[in-house]
């Protein structure tokens, strides 16, 4: 089969490689569509610390099931993957927190991924998708279940306003499921011209927060007087991590769904003086994967619009180069394994 395997910082080709073996307990996904996400472009500059070359990248994908034992799904059925791998014998598992396993592992991390024309995972991690959601949207479930987890785990109430910095597909994604969910009073805070513009192009007020002057007067002149209920962070460098504070009213949550590659300083007196949370989140529930199938379904013109570009395999150097770029136009790149008669290209 087909498979664009990493093989070291900088360093992606499409070989042929065996197909993989199925494991007992697991399943094997014929692969149609699949994600580059953040994760895969630290690996693919050699920052992460668990991926060891040569490594099939790859947790965001969609395909067919080619396996006939998962129970309650059929072979042959349009499926997308829950990718997390968990101990199950941890505390945090035997609390039913195996999203956040001691020993988290995930597909396309600590063992080949959906970057090829077959796959394998966990039976018990196959999720179905209705005729409805295309292939390219079922690849798109896993980053939309990360913002279902975050606004479910962390309480977000309908009607309350929310400022998100960051309008990358996290960013855009966070605020499509927050729209869904009853969020009439969102702003989006972006410099990125690019990202701002698609925000805007998307429905969403969208400014670039070096423009507004003093954030926490801005942010109270917004709120009459008393910042946001929700200031949520989809950007994770310090300059974000500098207007947190200033944007949150007193008793108001901060909440970070990036990931820092950096340490960050916070001025944490404001936080004292505000009484404020700083919440965290980190991946998905299983159920919370199954709303995310449901929630796109539904949404799924507000969604697609996140996905910008589709590679073939035959690009992965060019895919990755793109992603890589900061300059670059496109948000959420893909891969597409199948052509439009549904065979492998």
């Amino acid at each position: 089969m087909k498979a664009i395997v990493w093989d070291g910082p900088d360093q992606v080709e499409l070989k042929e490689v065996p197909k993989p073996e199925v494991p007992e307990g697991w399943a094997m996904v014929r692969v149609s569509h699949a994600g580059i996400c953040g994760t895969d472009k630290s690996i693919y500059h050699g920052f992460h610390p668990r991926a060891k070359a040569p490594l099939i990248m790859g947790h965001e994908y969609a395909g067919v099931l080619e396996s006939d034992d998962v129970p309650g799904i059929k072979k042959g059925a349009r499926v997308t993957v829950y990718p997390l791998l968990s101990c199950g014998h941890c505390t945090p598992c035997r609390e039913g927190n195996e999203h956040v396993c001691n020993t988290l592992g995930l597909v396309g991390i600590d063992r080949d991924g959906g970057f090829a024309e077959y796959t394998v995972c966990p039976a018990e991690s196959i999720v179905e998708m209705p005729d409805s959601l295309s292939m390219k949207l079922g690849a798109f479930i896993e980053p939309v279940a990360v913002t279902v987890h975050a606004l479910r785990e962390r309480n977000y109430h309908p009607g309350d306003n929310a400022i998100l910095f960051g309008a990358g597909a996290i960013g855009l994604a966070t605020a499509c499921t927050l729209k869904a969910y009853g969020c009439t009073d969102l702003l989006l805070m972006e410099t990125n011209p690019t990202r701002r513009a698609k925000a805007q192009e998307m429905g969403f007020e969208a400014l670039d927060p070096t423009t507004v002057g003093d954030m926490a007067e801005f942010c109270r002149s917004r709120t009459g007087g008393d910042g946001f209920d929700w200031v949520i962070d989809c950007a994770g460098v310090q300059p974000v991590a500098n207007y947190l504070f200033d944007a949150v009213k007193v008793h108001g949550t901060i909440f970070i769904i990036a990931g820092y590659a950096k340490p960050a300083s916070l001025p944490l007196g404001q936080g004292m003086f505000k009484e404020c949370s700083i919440q965290f989140t980190r991946v998905y529930r299983r159920k919370d994967f199954a709303i995310a199938v449901k929630l796109v379904a539904e949404h799924a013109e507000d969604y697609e619009k996140i996905i910008t570009a589709v590679y073939a395999p035959d690009d992965a150097k060019a895919a990755f180069a793109d992603a890589a770029d900061p300059g670059s136009r496109n948000l959420k790149i893909m891969f597409c394994f199948e052509n439009e008669e549904g065979d492998h290209v």
